[in-house]
């Protein structure tokens, strides 16, 4: 099936892995999105600042493939700590509601020991149908 990498604009180049892939069929697969600026820096360590920037940089994807908020469909969430995700939950619901607004998408929510980039506390997936 024919596809198109998706990069947004001013973006660092991906390395070994794209953003996103848009197939011919109008679906959107964006890969693991971190707490990294589009420089690929990490501007806080903290958990709902993070969360923030990979929501964030999922809409960017999205947008930049030519779709909004309610085209996403699923979300797929990898966190290091259980914990602070349950203790944090009325901020999670309130930057999850700034950014995404009220569309809730099937999600999933998985607990790792840990991501690629050390610095990271979350990553998100998400899969479009735009």
């Amino acid at each position: 099936m024919p596809h198109d990498v998706i990069q947004p604009e001013g973006w660092a180049k991906a390395k070994g892995y794209a953003n996103g892939v848009k197939t011919d069929d109008n679906q959107l697969f964006i890969g693991g999105q971190i707490g990294w600026t589009a420089e690929q820096k990490f501007e806080t360590h903290d958990f709902i600042g993070q969360m923030e920037q990979a929501l964030r940089n999922i809409v960017d994807v999205l947008e930049a493939a030519g779709g909004k908020i309610e085209d996403l469909v699923r979300l797929t969430w990898y966190v290091v700590d259980k914990k602070e995700y349950v203790a944090r939950q009325r901020e999670v619901g309130e930057v999850y509601r700034r950014v995404l607004g009220r569309h809730f998408p099937a999600m999933t929510m998985v607990v790792v020991a840990g991501l690629v980039e050390d610095e990271a506390l979350l990553e998100i997936e998400a899969t479009a149908v735009l």
